[in-house]
């Protein structure tokens, strides 16, 4: 996995992003949402059908896993292009778009304000 100390340094464009353990990697989380995974030192983005082209211009694939049937499952993440590592806004301009991506598919509210309205 990736130097924690870079995933920090390199998400700090985005904002306030949070690194969270899971699956053996690494989630990169703003307002609440998942936008990003680090697994085996590689980042992937979150994407939809309006950013999805340029991934698959730069060359990049989606991530996979097989589940324990042997079928292979595709996420609405996508690899990020290694050129990205070293320019920081495009970095910046790429992983905003995540967030956004997963602002639309999320339900409108970070989770800890469905949390609070749950609660009451």
């Amino acid at each position: 996995m990736a130097d924690r100390d870079f995933l920090e340094e390199l998400f700090e464009p985005v904002g306030r992003v949070e690194l969270k353990r899971m699956f053996g990697g690494l989630g990169a989380f703003r307002d609440g949402l998942i936008f990003a995974l680090v697994l085996d030192d590689a980042i992937y983005l979150k994407s939809d059908d309006a950013t999805r082209a340029r991934f698959e211009a730069e060359g990049c694939g989606p991530f996979t896993y097989a589940k324990k049937t042997g079928q292979s499952v595709s996420l609405s993440y996508w690899r990020l292009p290694e050129r990205l590592m070293d320019d920081t806004e495009e970095f910046r301009i790429w992983a905003l778009e995540a967030v956004a991506v997963a602002h639309r598919a999320g339900p409108g509210k970070p989770a800890s304000a469905r949390k609070r309205k749950s609660a009451r």
